[in-house]
């Protein structure tokens, strides 16, 4: 019996990944309680220190301070939330680019972003302010639901599409991807052509991204339903290496090909599906996160993917932090500010490490 050895550059790869993911987790942390203390409401780090020791000690810190009040119910639903879609738009890019085998795949390239937010334009439409019984009783409006199901249904009919006799083609599913992508893209045009003025500026606040509507109970439903992404994606990560050297080699190393890119398309739409629902559309996240993670600590998944989760998380908390301060006391929509530091790092990047990509 031969026992398969790691070269000393693989071990080093490696421990330099478990390093990363072990000074990400510290990073996360930091980004976290800076969120919690920056911001233009004047609720410094002492005063986060004095309110959290007051929670602990079981002291009521309430008497309508307004510190209590910006630090409990506004500043730490927004910083998990944030750490929630971050995390989860920098998973999905990873599973994304490991199944197209190409650094340059993006989380919407199957049309689940625009399908969610054909779900949105549609919920607006027909009137945001509307909440179902069901919905209202879980303190969730309509527009998040509705950018939800749309993502979802996107996918459901991806599959359909792309899956014949029991395979799934990624081929097929990349370009009945972006037909779907196109359709609802028209669908939704359509549809904003049709609104008010109200409606239009509803949606456009939307499509740009942003935190700022961050409740508990948003952020702990988002938590829930991402929670299954973070666990089940690094699980699948040796599968992920070996989709990476190719279909039919994956199958001769006993990988179940086809249902593993089940798993993958499921959970890309429910993180990004999640994602666009409570956040709308932020973008760059799931391209530069880890892309830039498999060119630093190699595209070993089984640490790509959590370095991608908490990447994404922080990177996406620092950025709604400087979008409360850069135009305070309004607010800069998240989605601008990622696409403005994001294109032209990405640019940056691929222009540097071109002799290394091959599209």
């Amino acid at each position: 019996m031969t026992m398969a050895l790691a070269t000393p550059a693989e071990g080093d790869r490696r421990e330099r990944g478990r390093t990363a993911v072990v000074a990400l987790t510290i990073l996360v942390a930091a980004v976290a309680l800076a969120s919690l203390a920056i911001g233009p409401a004047g609720v410094d780090a002492t005063e986060v220190v004095r309110l959290t020791g007051d929670l602990l000690a079981g002291r009521d810190p309430a008497e309508a301070r307004l510190g209590h009040v910006v630090l409990f119910d506004i500043r730490m639903p927004r910083t998990l939330l944030g750490l929630v879609v971050g995390g989860a738009l920098g998973i999905a890019g990873a599973m994304m680019q490991g199944l197209f085998r190409n650094p340059l795949a993006d989380p919407g390239i199957v049309g689940v972003s625009s399908g969610a937010a054909l779900g949105a334009v549609a919920a607006i439409t027909l009137g945001g302010g509307v909440t179902l019984p069901v919905l209202g009783a879980l303190g969730i409006g309509l527009l998040p639901a509705a950018a939800f199901t749309g993502g979802l249904v996107t996918t459901v009919l991806l599959y359909l599409i792309a899956t014949r006799q029991g395979r799934t083609s990624v081929a097929t599913m990349l370009l009945a991807g972006i037909a779907l992508g196109a359709l609802a893209g028209a669908v939704t045009a359509y549809l904003i052509f049709r609104s008010d003025d109200l409606q239009l500026r509803e949606f456009t606040f939307w499509s740009l991204g942003g935190l700022g509507g961050a409740t508990w109970t948003k952020a702990v439903i988002a938590a829930v339903l991402c929670a299954g992404v973070f666990v089940a994606a690094p699980l699948i990560g040796r599968a992920l290496d070996m989709l990476v050297l190719g279909e039919a080699e994956a199958r001769h190393l006993g990988i179940e090909v086809d249902r593993m890119k089940r798993i993958i398309i499921v959970l890309v739409a429910l993180a990004v599906g999640t994602s666009v629902a409570f956040a709308g559309v932020i973008g760059f996240v799931g391209i530069v996160v880890p892309h830039l993670l498999r060119l630093s600590i190699g595209p070993e998944h089984r640490l790509l993917l959590p370095a991608s989760a908490l990447l994404g998380g922080a990177l996406l908390v620092t950025a709604d932090m400087l979008c409360r301060i850069l135009v305070a006391p309004a607010e800069l929509p998240i989605g601008i500010l990622t696409a403005v530091l994001g294109a032209p790092f990405f640019l940056w990047l691929l222009l540097r490490r071109r002799g290394l990509v091959d599209l």
